[in-house]
């Protein structure tokens, strides 16, 4: 099986939306200044063991610049670089609704600012939305094509508790059910390899399967310096999968998913120098190629396990 008219054997997000568009859709992350109750005390702070001081920001350019100026930077830098014409707006930086909805409106406002912003993504946690909040952004689903990305990465409780989540797995479907209610794409991050057993992956991967998500971005657990994680790694408290171990296992993952759910991210975009471990992981193109070709070697697909 075959997708978007590619010789990918799952349903790669950047093909889809290029067939939906009619060109290829670059996001330009965006740092809005937000914090999380993860880290300024609301649940702790100490925040999730893997998260760094970046909250996840891909630091494409400095968050001191206003909204506007931060999406005007990336639309010109990717037009330069890849000839980009067609942008969604990607709210990554911490939690992205959480502050009052009135300043929630002007923020997401500001960063559809150009002809050329065809989406609006925002990364949040599943605790951190509400009625008012869902709203508001449904309103955006009339003009632009619009998701909400949660983090769930794992759906057992025990592994959501190790890690300093802060929410549990009913407090995730909760927020997803209001969600879909208000006709909102979602994306979940996933992560492999969070002190769990290969059944237990598979389980989040079959879970997550009977929801139905327009969207997954799986992640491979890694270390980054001044991170609890990172603490771990360096006293001898975890390891993680080799290269060849996070191939076969993402594609078992895969196969499990609806054909339907579009793939957002499968491996990183480069070696970071926060990076502590493994380091494997910064070699994107090479993932993707080991992963196509396993897909090959076992004849599968995205979906040849999926049960409704």
């Amino acid at each position: 099986m075959e997708y978007n008219g590619t010789d990918k054997r799952y349903n790669q997000f950047s093909e889809y939306l290029k067939n939906k568009f009619g060109a290829k859709v670059y996001k330009i992350t965006i740092d809005a200044g937000f914090s999380c109750p993860n880290r300024d005390g609301t649940i702790s702070k100490e925040g999730c063991i893997f998260c760094d001081d970046s909250g996840s920001f891909s630091q494409a350019h400095s968050p001191n610049l206003s909204i506007r100026e931060q999406v005007n930077t990336g639309a010109e830098t990717l037009s330069k670089r890849f000839k980009a014409k067609k942008f969604m707006s990607y709210f990554q930086a911490y939690t992205n609704t959480y502050k009052p909805v009135n300043e929630l409106e002007k923020i997401y406002r500001e960063s559809l600012c150009r002809d050329d912003i065809v989406g609006l993504s925002i990364g949040t946690r599943p605790d951190c939305v509400d009625k008012d909040k869902l709203k508001l952004i449904s309103d955006f689903t009339k003009e632009y094509y619009t998701w909400i990305e949660y983090g769930l990465q794992s759906v057992h409780d025990k592994t959501l508790k190790k890690i300093n989540r802060g929410h549990d797995y009913d407090c995730f479907l909760r927020a997803y059910e209001k969600t879909k209610e208000n006709g909102i794409n979602v994306c979940l991050h996933l992560i492999l390899d969070l002190f769990e057993t290969y059944e237990e992956m598979m389980e989040t991967a079959q879970t997550v399967a009977r929801l139905e998500p327009e969207g997954v971005k799986i992640h491979m657990l890694c270390a980054l310096s001044e991170t609890k994680l990172a603490q771990m790694y360096e006293q001898g408290d975890i390891k993680f999968m080799t290269e060849e171990e996070y191939v076969k296992t993402v594609c078992d993952f895969m196969e499990y998913l609806p054909t339907k759910t579009t793939i957002h991210r499968l491996a990183g975009n480069g070696l970071r120098t926060e990076l502590i471990a493994p380091r494997w992981i910064g070699k994107k193109l090479d993932i993707l190629n080991k992963i196509d070709r396993e897909f090959i070697v076992r004849d599968s697909w995205q979906g040849k396990k999926y049960r409704n």
